[in-house]
């Protein structure tokens, strides 16, 4: 039996945050950039999701992550 993956916008948020600390992405890209790093299947939940909360995959990975705390300074 399949189960399927539900994406919260945190769990989007927090995968895209990651990917843009390891330095794969940037925050001013785009957010569809971020269904390379996202297997296509589960990229159609993400989809879903990010319309639900009014994204859209142009806005900027930064729209999405909003700022970031910065301990150092």
């Amino acid at each position: 039996m399949l189960q399927s993956i539900q994406y919260s916008l945190p769990v989007i948020q927090d995968e895209a945050r990651q990917l843009v600390q390891e330095g794969l992405v940037s925050r001013h890209q785009p957010i569809y950039i971020l269904c390379q790093y996202i297997h296509a299947r589960e990229w159609a939940w993400i989809e879903c999701e990010l319309e639900r909360c009014n994204f859209l995959l142009r806005d900027r990975i930064g729209d999405l992550i909003g700022y970031e705390k910065w301990e150092n300074d």
